[in-house]
């Protein structure tokens, strides 16, 4: 069923959704091939319940989802084949409404981040990739000022940093919880952010982590000790927002952030602690949930407007919105190695 376009080198995506069960309108997980120009044909449509965020195991041809549902929350492993996922296997997620999932550097433990009740759960890998059936489960409690968002715990996001030491981002709470390898909490407990920050998305970049903050449209910098030494706003619009992903360019010069409100991107040169913003541009659709970038384009998953939309990128910098393709309600992108 994948086809390239004609004279391209084409680019494959994998595009995550809410379902007509979980809220949405999308059709599950969605193939898509992009080629000259941005140009975008979905190729493969797999249902799945509210796969939100899609991952990718980095030797073996498979893929995880979470499954975005209140009451049983789920993981999903999908074989990665030629004509489209297939379904393996499918796994409760230890809490509700998951949101999140990564891989460490080893491919030995998936961790999933449940938003719902904020509970954090390790499964083990095997060597065929497939999870443990009894992952470690990580409650959390606390609040944050904010009685609407923070009513309690909000576990949002998993990255694996240096030495392979999970951080998870609890919106709820205003932390990034820690845990060694293994799935060890660590010993110094959970890095306190400022108080109804709602710390959602981060990155990790040459010593330093920066952390989009949800609720106060910020971005902050943190070093290696986890002291804040800067902070900008994530958008210059004056419109109300809500920073949804961060990452930073393959080369390191740049720091990406989607804006939802204003619906933009932003670009920031990176130096260190200091972050300078070099362009802002809309991102061609509504509520930029999640973006990734594929060789001289940015993919922006805009939830809102069913699209995800093309952005050029000149010298890493995005650029007028280019080709849109129509998902429902899409909310992650991921791009694929060929």
């Amino acid at each position: 069923m994948s086809r390239p376009l004609p004279g391209t080198t084409p680019t494959d995506l994998v595009i995550g959704g809410y379902t007509p069960d979980t809220d949405g309108s999308g059709p599950g997980l969605t193939v898509v091939r992009a080629g000259a120009g941005g140009r975008m044909e979905a190729v493969a449509e797999v249902f799945a319940p509210g796969p939100s965020f899609v991952a990718a195991h980095p030797t073996l041809p498979l893929l995880y989802a979470v499954l975005e549902r209140r009451r049983n929350g789920g993981v999903a492993v999908f074989a990665d084949e030629p004509d489209g996922p297939r379904p393996l296997a499918e796994y409760p997620s230890g809490g509700s409404y998951p949101c999140h999932l990564a891989l460490d550097p080893e491919a030995a433990w998936l961790a999933v981040a449940n938003y719902g009740d904020g509970v954090i759960a390790g499964f083990r890998l095997g060597e065929d990739g497939l999870p443990a059936s009894d992952p470690l489960l990580f409650p959390n409690e606390g609040h944050g000022p904010d009685p609407e968002r923070q009513e309690g715990p909000h576990a949002h996001q998993a990255v694996f940093g240096p030495g392979g030491v999970l951080h998870v981002t609890d919106l709820g709470t205003d932390e990034v919880r820690r845990f060694l390898p293994g799935m060890v909490p660590h010993p110094d407990g959970p890095v306190r952010l400022p108080a109804g920050s709602g710390p959602r998305h981060l990155v990790h970049h040459q010593d330093h982590w920066y952390v989009a903050g949800e609720l106060d449209g910020m971005v902050r910098v943190f070093d290696a000790g986890w002291r804040e030494v800067a902070s900008v706003p994530a958008s210059e619009s004056g419109a109300p927002n809500l920073p949804s992903h961060i990452d930073v360019s393959s080369d390191g010069r740049l720091l990406y952030v989607g804006n939802r409100g204003p619906d933009t991107v932003a670009a920031f040169e990176v130096g260190g602690p200091r972050l300078t913003r070099v362009a802002e541009v809309p991102c061609g659709g509504v509520w930029p949930r999640h973006f990734a970038v594929g060789g001289d384009r940015m993919y922006v998953a805009c939830q809102r407007s069913g699209t995800v939309v093309a952005l050029a990128l000149k010298e890493g910098l995005p650029g007028e919105a280019g080709p849109a393709l129509e998902v429902g309600s899409p909310s992650c992108v991921l791009v694929k190695d060929r």
